[in-house]
């Protein structure tokens, strides 16, 4: 039973990323996208997609920590008895490492600006990762990384 359960849950993840992945690309406007429209230079093009990849590089242990401390706090959430205080701790811990990604967020938004400053990044560096509307890092609006909330999962 508890493996039927675990596989429904997965494909009911796996549906509604789908879904959630397709719903944000038909919601950018046509032609706005990251950068498109913009004029660059193909030598601007080379610079910025060389720091954002640097970017992705430097931030890789970042976001692996973020998603790791996401499932610790899910996990406690889903305790028969969830504990307020290791919530809070958990969740404090997950503040930090976003402000952490922040940061690293701003500074290279301050590059790119350097190279192109018309340059639209879109809704963050993460974007594809998937966070709302100017969040940065995660994975869609409403949850996951960049979004500041994880629900409690559903009653047993």
């Amino acid at each position: 039973m508890k493996t039927v359960r675990k596989v429904s849950w997965r494909l009911v993840l796996a549906l509604a990323l789908s879904l959630g992945l397709a719903a944000s690309v038909w919601a950018q406007p046509m032609g706005k996208g990251k950068g498109q429209g913009m004029n660059l230079t193909p030598e601007q093009a080379g610079q910025i997609f060389d720091l954002q990849e640097k970017f992705h590089a430097d931030t890789s242990g970042l976001r692996k920590q973020m998603m790791v401390k996401e499932a610790e706090l899910a996990a406690l959430w889903g305790a028969e008895k969830p504990d307020q205080t290791a919530i809070q701790a958990k969740q404090k811990e997950l503040n930090a490492l976003r402000d952490q990604m922040q940061e690293k967020m701003t500074a290279i938004q301050f590059e790119v600006k350097k190279i192109a400053p018309d340059y639209n990044m879109g809704r963050g560096m993460g974007e594809g990762m998937g966070s709302g509307p100017g969040k940065g890092m995660g994975r869609g609006p409403g949850g996951g990384m960049g979004s500041g909330n994880v629900p409690p999962p559903p009653a047993k």
